[in-house]
């Protein structure tokens, strides 16, 4: 049994339209004797794809998946959510390799608090990715406060 390409529920094979979301079901089967031509991101449905990018530390390889294929290039809402993952990702990096050496002062030196801010961050991060992971489960649409304006910019580029 076929599910839908947007929500996927189960449909029948003749469905031209989702029952549940209205999407219109490809046309395209293949012939027979052809080629399988279909990759693993044929059956996967956007808000899965969008869940893909905040999963911590690994997310950024179903981002860079998802802003390549050609399967979400018309989809907006994945593209966002494929670029704020990239760039969550990113401030995980710039507190890894940039804040803790920088805070890392030999000891003696400093405040113990400087010691601990590169962890504080580092919670923080893995909360907003925790966070996004629930909000895109529930269908929500939330732009974390400085990565979601570079996110937004990102997909209208794109489209121009």
């Amino acid at each position: 049994m076929p599910f839908c390409v947007n929500c996927g529920k189960a449909v029948d094979a003749a469905d031209q339209f989702c029952a549940k979301c209205g999407a219109r079901q490809s046309d395209a089967k293949p012939e027979p004797g052809a080629p399988f031509s279909r990759t693993a991101w044929d059956g996967i449905t956007s808000r899965n794809a969008s869940l893909l990018c905040y999963i911590p530390w690994v997310g950024w390889v179903a981002g860079i998946i998802v802003l390549a294929s050609d399967r979400f290039r018309p989809e907006p809402r994945v593209r966002f959510h494929a670029f704020q993952g990239l760039y969550l990702f990113a401030a995980w990096m710039m507190v890894q390799w940039v804040v803790s050496p920088a805070l890392s002062f030999p000891a003696g030196f400093g405040m113990p608090f400087y010691r601990n801010a590169s962890h504080i961050l580092q919670l923080l991060i893995v909360g907003a990715w925790i966070f996004m992971l629930v909000k895109v489960s529930h269908g929500d649409d939330y732009r974390l406060p400085i990565l979601g304006e570079l996110a937004d910019r990102s997909v209208s580029e794109q489209r121009s």
